[in-house]
C-alpha cells in the first residue's frame, strides 16, 4: 500500500505472516539464544526474517541475528513468507516467550 514504511509493507503483503516479539532474556539476544533461534528457524521451508530499527536479517543465520545487538526489552518483528510461514512465526514467538528454554 502507498505510504507504508518498508517494514509495514513487508508484513502486510498477502501470504506473509508477522508477529512482534520482545526479548525477555536479561542478557538480550546473545550467542546461545541466537543459536537456538537460527537452528529452529532452519526447520521451516519458508523465508524467515527479523526486522528491527530498519534493519532486516535472516533468522536462519546466527551471525545475522547477532548483528542486531538486541538487548533485554527490545521489540523485534518476525516475518515469514512461504510454506509453513504461520507455523514458523508462531514457533519462534513461543521461543521468545519461553526465553529460549
Amino acid at each position: 500500500m502507498p505510504g507504508q514504511s518498508p517494514a509495514e509493507e513487508r508484513t502486510t503483503r498477502p501470504g506473509r505472516q508477522a508477529m512482534t516479539v520482545s526479548v525477555l532474556n536479561e542478557q538480550g539476544l546473545h550467542a546461545r539464544p541466537a543459536a537456538v533461534l537460527a537452528k529452529e528457524a532452519q526447520r521451516f521451508p519458508c523465508d524467515v526474517r527479523i526486522l528491527h530499527n530498519g534493519d532486516e536479517v535472516d533468522a536462519k543465520s546466527i551471525l545475522d541475528i547477532l548483528t542486531l545487538a538486541a538487548g533485554h526489552g527490545t521489540n523485534l518483528d518476525i516475518v515469514a513468507d512461504g510454506p509453513m510461514a504461520e507455523e514458523a512465526v508462531t514457533h519462534i514467538a513461543q521461543l521468545f516467550q519461553k526465553r529460549f528454554r
